[in-house]
């Protein structure tokens, strides 16, 4: 067994497994950078990370776990500023930077290097407080909300689905994630139960709107008593009854409401939807601490991207004008 299969292993133990003594050494020698790189659960973040690795490796011609001691802060800087002469955006290049800052945290706690070289190394600036994500206006939402068909089965499921996503501002893999059961009471009222990143749990109150497309689309589908099945599920192939509509099924369905809207040119993706509620929720004077948990966000300044109450366009001082 070579290490990195050891590792792989180690995900795998049964809880009622016990390691026999050549898997206890195995484990024991394996290189703390492989350490840091399985103790990244989340599958995206996982291969984004891993993609920002492998470039400053073949970057800077590091071959061996022991060559990272000889990496210093010159290295990062004219890593940083290939990135930069390739034209990335500033976010891309944090990004980055933060994959091969964690790294080196962890093995300065391992003891394997004794300095990170990314500390002290300047990041490129954000280059707006407003997220480039885009929101739609409230007449848009509205006109999205009621594109679907309520009379079929399928208009019922995207009505609720697309409610689901502009009251509760859910990520796409959190919305994918949903089951019967996660729509519960709580001190009585109905909530979601949302499965966020790494595993988070949280409890998102449902909109009364949300909650009657809900029920109608419930009240018509076949899995409504099936506590743990989907959701919301693929309904236009016989062969998938049963199975949760993907993250690419999600993308989809969005696109069809969207272009048959004519709103096809605006760059709309279901991230859109999310950047519409938190939008919607701080232009409606929400506490901005309170967006942040309503969407599972790890950091506030990730939240103050979408705190876009003083460009309103309606508020501009262009509409008080009067001839």
């Amino acid at each position: 067994m070579d290490q990195v299969s050891a590792l792989t292993s180690l995900q795998e133990v049964r809880p009622a497994a016990l390691l026999n003594r050549a898997e206890f050494h195995q484990l024991g020698q394996v290189p703390p950078a492989l350490e840091w790189f399985a103790n990244i659960q989340n599958p995206r973040t996982r291969r984004a990370y891993e993609g920002d690795l492998q470039g400053f490796l073949g970057f800077v011609g590091v071959q061996q776990p022991h060559e990272l001691r000889q990496v210093t802060r010159a290295h990062v800087i004219a890593w940083r500023t290939s990135l930069e002469a390739q034209g990335l955006a500033g976010t891309t290049i944090r990004r980055k930077l933060a994959a091969l800052s964690s790294l080196f945290e962890h093995l300065c706690e391992c003891n394997a290097v004794s300095t990170n070289p990314v500390k002290g190394t300047k990041r490129p600036k954000v280059e707006s407080q407003e997220g480039k994500t885009p929101a739609l206006g409230d007449h848009q939402a509205r006109a999205l909300l009621r594109a679907p068909n309520p009379k079929t089965l399928k208009g019922k499921r995207d009505r609720a689905l697309l409610s689901v996503m502009l009251y509760h501002g859910l990520r796409r893999a959190e919305l994918c994630k949903l089951t019967v059961e996660d729509v519960q009471m709580r001190r009585g009222v109905a909530h979601l139960c949302v499965h966020g990143k790494g595993d988070k749990l949280r409890y998102v109150p449902l909109h009364p709107a949300t909650a009657r497309r809900l029920d109608a689309y419930l009240q018509e589908a076949s899995h409504a008593g099936q506590p743990m099945a989907p959701l919301f599920q693929a309904l236009d192939n016989a062969s998938q009854a049963g199975q949760g509509l993907t993250a690419d099924g999600v993308y989809k369905l969005l696109g069809v409401y969207v272009k048959a809207l004519n709103l096809d040119g605006q760059g709309l993706s279901p991230h859109a939807l999310r950047a519409t509620a938190a939008t919607n929720a701080l232009e409606h004077d929400a506490d901005i601490a309170k967006v942040q948990e309503w969407l599972g966000h790890a950091n506030i300044s990730t939240t103050r991207l979408y705190d876009r109450r003083k460009m309103r366009p309606e508020d501009s001082p262009t509409f008080k004008v009067a001839y």
